[in-house]
């Protein structure tokens, strides 16, 4: 198993964003999630990244413990997260912020780094915007930036948080096709989504948050159909 998640528990006072959370993730999944405004899907990937401690429970990336690893040393094992708002490096071109991605989240020298910034300019169809300054970009192109840069620093998963977000029917569906690009390459993707056709279109499993708790895990289809599902997210009582 690539990703192993035990118990896992975090609370500020008395807001809960985890309340015992286990959840395990295959070499090469597909695993949306969806869940209500403060479900604690965001602070989710905050805990796998290291940038928030959990107060109980572990995090494994094959087998090993990250229990106390800062961020660049599980983006170094492998983790690659995009943001819910794009935090590209905006005086830098594309090509440069995917460098930044390469070289500082895994440590590849300098040729070896804008190969693989090469490739991923291409999985993510951005080859032609390479040149461009990040501050000049659109909404979509700073999404993928913000995915190719993950991208570029080599994970085996990769976090997606809201990509989809503020996004036309047409340039959702052009972000759909460069992440199933990507998971037909062999990466395992945790998405999580309010803009739900766009993420069922690209996962083959849901996963479902409320209050800091799991409540459904299984195939999209049986998940959006569960009652459970459709009482809490979708606000349906009847």
């Amino acid at each position: 198993m690539l990703l192993e998640i035990t118990g896992l528990s975090k609370a500020f006072g008395s807001v809960v964003v985890a309340d015992g959370v286990s959840l395990s993730v295959a070499e090469g999944a597909a695993v949306g999630i969806i869940g209500p405004n403060g479900a604690g899907k965001s602070s989710l990937f905050n805990l796998i990244t290291g940038e928030l401690a959990p107060d109980s429970g572990t995090i494994r990336l094959d087998g090993r413990d990250l229990g106390g690893a800062p961020p660049p040393q599980r983006c170094n094992a492998g983790i690659g997260r995009s943001y819910q708002i794009p935090q590209p490096f905006e005086t830098l071109t594309v090509f440069e912020n995917l460098m930044v991605g390469a070289i500082y989240g895994s440590g590849l020298g300098t040729a070896e780094a804008a190969r693989r910034c090469g490739e991923v300019l291409e999985r993510t169809r951005m080859m032609d915007r390479a040149n461009r300054v990040a501050g000049s970009l659109s909404l979509l192109e700073r999404k993928r930036l913000e995915m190719a840069r993950a991208l570029a620093t080599g994970p085996r998963l990769l976090l997606l948080d809201e990509i989809a977000g503020g996004l036309t029917e047409r340039e959702c569906e052009e972000l759909v096709a460069a992440i199933a690009d990507i998971h037909a390459g062999g990466v395992a993707i945790i998405w999580i989504e309010h803009v739900v056709h766009a993420l069922l279109a690209a996962v083959d499993r849901l996963v479902v948050l409320n209050f800091g708790q799991l409540i459904a895990d299984g195939v999209p289809k049986e998940v959006m159909a569960s009652r459970d599902v459709q009482e809490i997210y979708m606000g349906l009582t009847e």
